[in-house]
């Protein structure tokens, strides 16, 4: 049998959806800051990136729409209704493809043009920033017969990219917060709500009376516009697990201009 070698190749893609203070994030040799943007209108905004690997590094551009399921998972859209379709169309942002010597940054200017009578709304996309591995060349190994196959991780970011028109508003509520078990350690599961024109982002935490820190936090917590609901469990502190029982307050804190902002607190009975 003839011998033939595919090279096949992974791609390894890395949602990054934090909380504000983390201000840049990456996977493999790639930093990527910020790690969320929000587009205000027709004003645009930059975006940095840096290859801290030892090589010279390529990286592709291109813009993904995906939609949140009520567990908070994100999916490739392969069917896109007018709305995605319209916010995939308005995104402007360039260059598109960049080369970068070890330790170079690179700014991405990003925008959105809207068309003429938009309606008021938010609009998102989520922007993919993928290596591009540089050609190699492929030896057959002696001792196969067939088909062999060489796999080369290919690392990506994702990032979302959400544009405002309009006075936007959203709230958000707090129910059915429970002691649940996580990999079998304590957690505390609840439904988050939300309504409104716009999404919701940022940190849930669990405060007990008598202790300063939450005994059990979720940083980077989104519910985007097309979900009313999401679904969340959360480890307990492995300090704070022998007193998880008893009176809680859950909060849920938006980043702001200001500072932290509860959009949404309840109290509940952890048995």
């Amino acid at each position: 049998m003839s011998l033939f070698r595919v090279a096949a190749r992974a791609a390894l893609l890395v949602p990054m959806l934090l909380w504000a203070p983390a201000v840049q994030a990456g996977v493999g040799d790639l930093l990527v800051a910020p790690t969320r943007i929000i587009l205000n209108g027709s004003r645009g905004t930059e975006i940095i990136l840096n290859n801290i690997g030892d090589d010279v590094a390529t990286y592709r551009i291109s813009v993904e729409l995906r939609r949140m399921t009520p567990d908070g998972m994100l999916h490739d859209v392969t069917d896109p209704d007018a709305e995605e379709q319209l916010a995939q169309s308005m995104i402007v942002y360039a260059p598109r493809r960049v080369t970068l010597a070890p330790r170079e940054p690179q700014t991405i200017r990003i925008s959105a043009r809207a068309p003429k009578d938009l309606p008021d709304g938010e609009y998102r996309v989520h922007l993919l920033f993928r290596a591009v591995p540089p050609p190699s060349p492929v030896e057959a190994p002696k001792d196969v017969k067939g088909i062999a196959f060489a796999l080369t991780p290919i690392y990506g970011v994702t990032i979302p990219v959400i544009a405002r028109f309009g006075n936007l508003e959203a709230k958000a509520g707090i129910a059915n917060v429970k002691l649940t078990q996580a990999e079998g350690k304590p957690a505390v599961s609840l439904e988050l709500t939300r309504a409104g024109e716009r999404s919701t982002f940022g940190e849930v935490r669990v405060m007990k009376a008598g202790i300063k820190d939450p005994i059990a936090v979720q940083r980077g917590v989104a519910i985007y516009t097309e979900v009313g609901q999401r679904s969340l469990t959360i480890p307990v502190d492995e300090k704070y697990a022998s007193s998880a029982k008893g009176r809680v307050t859950v909060q849920y804190v938006e980043p702001s201009d200001t500072g932290p902002l509860t959009i949404a607190e309840a109290d509940a009975v952890l048995n």
